[in-house]
């Protein structure tokens, strides 16, 4: 008996369906689920299968890459609406195009779910986590439909969902990956191009966000009501469109932004200026390289702290919105390619400070509707002779006691 039991066991653990290929078509996958044991395997033969279909107990279900999963094009092709379920391989596409149904190739809701290496294609939303917590999305690869990009959806798109893991995706053709009111969640090793914000966080606070690369999108990362991220070892280029910032901080007190390539962007880092010294965002060790503006603030003075980041290769350092704005922020041992100070004893740093002051800037930087004539041949002219003979007190915007030579 006790052999016979141990049989029975590993059968209901391993619940596999070895079907012909051409069985998919007539063998309903609903069916199919709804009767694998909770807590079994359930492995599909390649073929095509129909959706939409719902997953309503713990269970395992593998495609081998060869099992597609096809919506309706109405709804959303796959939802879990337990706890425990892990898929993988599986390819889900064809979904419905309804922002207000959320329509999704994946829809999850529940704790403790495993989605890995799956392809998700030709869908509104990517996947949809809905009060979704302790669970892993991992090395799955989304392409959204090919709709202009106001129109399209999240490649993830997290709501009321905690201590997850997206790790290792890649996500093209979408709008965001949006995280609202989710807080404590990992985004590591994300490869996300062709999109409208690559992260965008609302009142997500302890979010950790590591090693994405982030091209081709109108902003890179933005940081909305979130207190205490932490933004690290991240590449972000190209964002250029829509704001066009690789990061935005507003209202998010106590975050770190540190080691992040900023490249070819509108704006290197956009932040306001927290009315609380004790909520100032530190910004240490990033390169900011060939960006219209590296960095922008706005708001009141700020006290923000720039320690060790490189200021390579853009059109204009520092811009601020008004005279005060960032005007408390704190700098140290940042390396400025328009430094023009020397080092006589060779110990790395600056003999003297490194000030920037604003001249003809003000002009574009106070008036946003001269930015059109930013570095024209006038704007240019004026700017040298107010260098050479001010008639009005140049404006100073930073003071770094100790710049790092190149």
């Amino acid at each position: 008996m006790t052999v016979l039991r141990a049989a029975l066991f590993c059968v209901l653990m391993v619940w596999t369906v070895a079907i012909s290929s051409a069985t998919p078509g007539m063998l309903s996958l609903q069916t199919l689920i709804d009767a694998t044991p909770k807590g079994a395997t359930l492995r599909l033969a390649p073929g095509v299968y129909q959706g939409p279909v719902n997953v309503l107990t713990p269970m395992v279900i593998e495609g081998g890459h060869a099992a597609v999963i096809q919506g309706d094009g109405h709804s959303t092709v796959l939802s879990v609406q337990t706890n425990d379920v892990t898929l993988r391989g599986l390819r889900l596409r064809g979904s419905g195009e309804s922002h207000d149904r959320v329509d999704a190739g994946l829809l999850l809701q529940g704790e403790g779910h495993r989605v890995e290496d799956n392809d998700i294609e030709d869908v509104l939303f990517g996947i949809h986590l809905k009060a979704v917590n302790y669970s892993v999305i991992k090395g799955n690869r989304v392409t959204g439909k090919p709709l202009a990009i106001g129109l399209r959806g999240d490649a993830i798109r997290m709501w009321n969902s905690h201590d997850n893991r997206v790790d290792s995706n890649d996500f093209s053709r979408a709008r965001d990956i949006t995280l609202a009111n989710s807080p404590k969640n990992f985004i590591v090793g994300n490869r996300f191009t062709d999109g409208r914000y690559g992260m965008h966080l609302i009142f997500s606070p302890h979010v950790h966000i590591e090693g994405n690369h982030l091209t081709h999108t109108g902003t890179g990362i933005v940081g909305l009501y979130s207190p205490e991220l932490t933004i690290a070892r991240n590449h972000i280029a190209h964002a250029l469109t829509d704001g066009g910032a690789g990061i935005v901080i507003k209202e998010s007190p106590r975050s770190v932004v540190e080691n992040n390539q900023i490249l070819h962007c509108a704006v290197g880092l956009k932040a306001d200026a927290s009315l609380d010294v004790d909520s100032a965002l530190v910004v240490r060790s990033n390169q900011f390289a060939h960006n219209i503006i590296g960095l922008f603030f706005y708001g009141e003075a700020g006290g923000h702290q720039f320690t060790g980041n490189r200021f390579e290769s853009n059109l204009t350092t520092v811009a601020i919105s008004a005279p005060g704005a960032g005007s408390a922020n704190v700098w140290m041992g940042n390396t400025w390619d328009e430094y023009q100070g020397f080092d006589r004893n060779k110990d790395g740093i600056g003999d003297t400070a490194h000030e920037l002051f604003l001249f003809a800037d003000r002009i574009w930087m106070e008036t946003p509707m001269a930015t059109f004539f930013r570095n024209s041949p006038a704007l240019e002219m004026l700017d040298f002779l107010e260098r050479l003979a001010p008639f009005s007190s140049p404006h100073k915007i930073l003071h770094d006691p100790k710049p790092r030579m190149h």
